[in-house]
């Protein structure tokens, strides 16, 4: 099973803000959207640039290099030049920290 790497407090990340963090040599972009949070693989699937740096809209994010646009809760790419998904990963908050889980290989 996957291990939890914490990413944050509740403090540290408001609604409307994100952050990126390394969970083993996967960089995870943890984003609060309306006070839930969700996590994405931190990579544009169109060329491989980090998303983090790139304006989060509502519960989307807009990658800084070409513009294309993610759903946050679902990694579903919405705008061109990317049209795969990014992936997800698992969000738990307990007792006011944030954790992040790379489940992809259980």
């Amino acid at each position: 099973m996957a291990d939890w790497v914490e990413v944050g407090t509740t403090e540290d990340l408001p609604p409307g803000s994100y952050t990126s963090v390394d969970v083993d040599d996967v960089q995870i972009a943890v984003f609060n959207c309306d006070g839930t949070y969700y996590a994405i693989e931190d990579v544009c699937t169109h060329d491989y640039g980090q998303l983090t740096g790139g304006e989060m809209e509502g519960c989307q994010v807009a990658c800084p290099r070409h513009g294309a646009k993610f759903d946050i809760t679902s990694g579903e790419a919405l705008t061109p030049p990317a049209y795969e998904p990014v992936d997800t990963f698992p969000i738990r908050v307990e007792d006011g920290r944030i954790y992040v889980a790379d489940d992809r290989w259980d």
